[in-house]
């Protein structure tokens, strides 16, 4: 009859199956989001790219360094490569602000060395005081403080780099009579990565438990940047 024909399509094959149809439709979405998880993950490697690149053009403390730690000893920012880093700027004659901002990173450091499981930390202190700050002096400074906190200094043309790179502002007073004087610098602890690149920094509300929480979750959560 003329119903038969026209649900047959006058004659021609007839359609498939529900299950095969159902199938085919399942091929063919599986094809497509495999297509486009392909193309997602392409995109996010490319964005992770772009993204260190600028990271490694913008982030604070790219330039290198060369100063003296408190034996004496030449060292680079590349030497610390591999390692994470608590870093203080601040002066050996100051009164107050340096050593309780180093007493704190002191603290911070052995908070996080009681868990087993972190990598180890390296805390470094820089002088923005080259003029009185040598290497004996810093050497003297650094015993009250953490066992391995690392003095640096140098002559004021790469002391005044190295803090350029972390954008640290510093400068003398005026001299008292008896020659002496205060450094206004900024006071700020800098977390550096692994890979060197700054990654958060502490002001002088943060409390070492506070300080070491932080370091704590970038270095359960630390990926390094891909080349």
């Amino acid at each position: 009859s003329s119903s038969s024909s026209s649900q047959s399509g006058g004659g021609g094959r007839p359609p498939l199956p529900l299950w095969q149809r159902l199938a085919v439709v399942s091929v063919l979405g599986g094809a497509a989001a495999g297509a486009w998880l392909h193309l997602r993950a392409q995109r996010e490697q490319e964005r992770r790219r772009r993204w260190a690149r600028e990271l490694r053009e913008l982030a604070l403390g790219q330039g290198d360094f060369q100063l003296l730690d408190h034996t004496g000893r030449p060292r680079r920012k590349a030497d610390f490569r591999g390692q994470w880093v608590l870093l203080y700027f601040g002066f050996t004659h100051c009164p107050d602000v340096c050593p309780d901002e180093l007493e704190k990173l002191s603290r911070a450091v052995e908070l996080l060395e009681a868990d087993a499981a972190l990598p180890p930390l390296q805390p470094l202190f820089v002088t923005v005081d080259p003029e009185r700050d040598d290497v004996a002096a810093v050497a003297r400074y650094v015993r009250d403080f953490h066992p391995r906190l690392l003095g640096l200094t140098g002559s004021p043309e790469q002391v005044r780099a190295a803090g350029g790179a972390y954008r640290v502002y510093a400068r003398a007073g005026p001299k008292d009579e008896d020659g002496d004087y205060i450094v206004d610098h900024t006071v700020v602890i800098y977390l550096l990565g692994p890979d060197g690149l700054f990654l958060d920094y502490y002001g002088r509300g943060k409390t070492p438990a506070q300080i070491a929480d932080s370091v704590r979750r970038h270095m359960q959560t630390y990926e390094p940047l891909p080349d």
